[in-house]
């Protein structure tokens, strides 16, 4: 039942209070019209008793109390959702930004869906191919799993989430593949980066099988929280409804976490840590967790978040929280990608938990010793490295060279195979073959006899 009321207390930032409000319920969508018959869009944060606190979607400078009306609409946010959503590109609000005609939609979602009930879950068991060998062969990507992204400002994170967009896949159990779905949602990011993702999903065609939901630095704060509830809501539709593998990329949520930051603020509640909101860790929760696989569903969402950590601390509440959740994270490098290696994926601090699920049971055999053997000697020649640094390099046997060789070795031609080189996971194992064949047999101690046998 829509009721309407003028009695608007105050306008602070981008919230309004409103009091006498009788029967309104959170979440609750609100349109409020000003003096000049303009209506803005809100939503209801909170109640008590006959007061309504609604948060704007859209700025309210210019706002004033006098001859302002709030109709509560009765309903939730909802997303019309519909297989003619795949190649548009929508704001935060779910409206088309690509000149396209509105979407009809095939039935209506409450945005604010729930985190996937654990009883429902199915394990996540097959492997998704990204083309990249740093996290096909170490970090393996797999079907239904949540792995973000940790990256810093300056870095390449958008190059990479384009290339694991165009490039992932699914074998199914011919060997043939299985393509994504690609849900983008875009919180904050410049006008150049959402029209970076927009060119490159539109030049590469990967657009067609493609719904991008962009907020930018210029728009408004509120939008930013909705974008990956949009996302996920029409993820959930393609996954579940549809019987689709989907992929839902989401950058950037540290942006996403101050715009909390922020409405928290012009609510007046007690701060967390660093000046989040208490709830940050719950909220965050709401997201991640609706990844995964149901029971008796044929379809997969699959979450590669990303974000960016202040000073590349990674203690900071964003990543710390975020990989409580999550399943592992990758972690991008400054150091490497001040030496030109891209993508500048480091195993030092990367993490897949569900690789093991994988390794070696849906992929070739050798896989999970192969992984295991190359980052221990990777950590030995950076070790090495770091110990020719202070003694010398002559002070080095001649096997503590060797690995110092393969340390060079791995980031110039294993890590380092740009943003358009795709590389299947055979490749990338025997090039990993091809570099531990600098060391004897004996060396390999990671490495079963027989598997050795075979490969070496």
């Amino acid at each position: 039942m829509q009721k309407t009321y003028t009695n608007i207390q105050s306008i602070q930032g981008p919230l309004l209070v409103v009091e006498g409000v009788d029967g309104v319920t959170y979440e609750e969508l609100v349109d409020v019209t000003d003096q000049t018959g303009r209506v803005r869009r809100g939503r209801v944060l909170e109640v008590h008793k006959s007061r309504a606190l609604v948060q704007m979607f859209e700025a309210t400078q210019g706002m004033s109390t006098t001859g302002l009306k709030a109709k509560f609409l009765g309903q939730t946010m909802k997303l019309g959702v519909s297989m003619d959503m795949l190649g548009r590109v929508f704001n935060g609000a779910g409206q088309p930004l690509d000149g396209g005609p509105n979407i009809i939609p095939e039935k209506q979602v409450d945005i604010n869906g729930a985190a996937i009930n654990p009883y429902s879950r199915k394990m996540p068991k097959q492997p998704i191919i990204t083309g990249v060998s740093s996290i096909d062969v170490q970090n393996t990507l797999v079907r239904g799993q949540k792995l973000p992204v940790f990256s810093g400002a300056g870095l390449p994170h958008a190059d990479i989430a384009a290339q694991i967009a165009r490039q992932a896949y699914v074998p199914d159990d011919g060997g043939e593949k299985v393509e994504f779905a690609i849900v983008f949602g875009a919180m904050g990011v410049t006008f150049e980066e959402a029209m970076f993702f927009q060119k490159e999903f539109e030049s590469t065609g990967a657009i067609d099988r493609a719904a991008l939901f962009l907020n930018t630095a210029a728009d408004p704060v509120v939008e930013r929280i909705t974008v990956p509830r949009l996302a996920l809501s029409f993820a959930e539709y393609l996954a579940f409804e549809k019987d689709m593998h989907v992929l839902v990329i989401l950058t950037d949520m540290t942006n996403y976490a101050e715009a909390l930051r922020e409405v928290s603020a012009a609510r007046k509640e007690v701060p967390g840590r660093r000046g989040y909101p208490g709830y940050l860790y719950t909220d965050l929760a709401t997201i991640y967790e609706r990844a995964g696989l149901i029971q008796g569903k044929k379809g997969s969402v699959t979450q590669v978040p990303i974000l960016s950590m202040p000073e590349d601390d990674v203690t900071h509440p964003v990543p710390d929280l975020t990989g409580y959740i999550t399943e592992g994270q990758l972690r991008l490098d400054r150091a490497y990608h001040a030496k030109k290696l891209s993508p500048p994926i480091t195993p030092m601090g990367s993490l897949s938990r569900l690789a093991k699920e994988v390794q070696g049971k849906r992929t070739r055999k050798d896989h999970g010793k192969v992984a295991g053997q190359i980052a221990a000697c990777y950590a030995k020649g950076v070790e090495m490295r770091e110990l020719s640094a202070v003694l010398g390099e002559s002070s080095l046997s001649d096997m503590d060279k060797t690995y110092l060789r393969f340390a060079d070795a791995y980031e110039n031609t294993f890590v380092n195979q740009g943003y358009e080189t795709f590389r299947t996971l055979e490749e990338s194992l025997d090039l990993s073959w091809e570099l531990m064949r600098m060391f004897p047999k004996s060396e390999l101690k990671r490495i079963s006899p027989d598997v050795l046998d075979e490969y070496y």
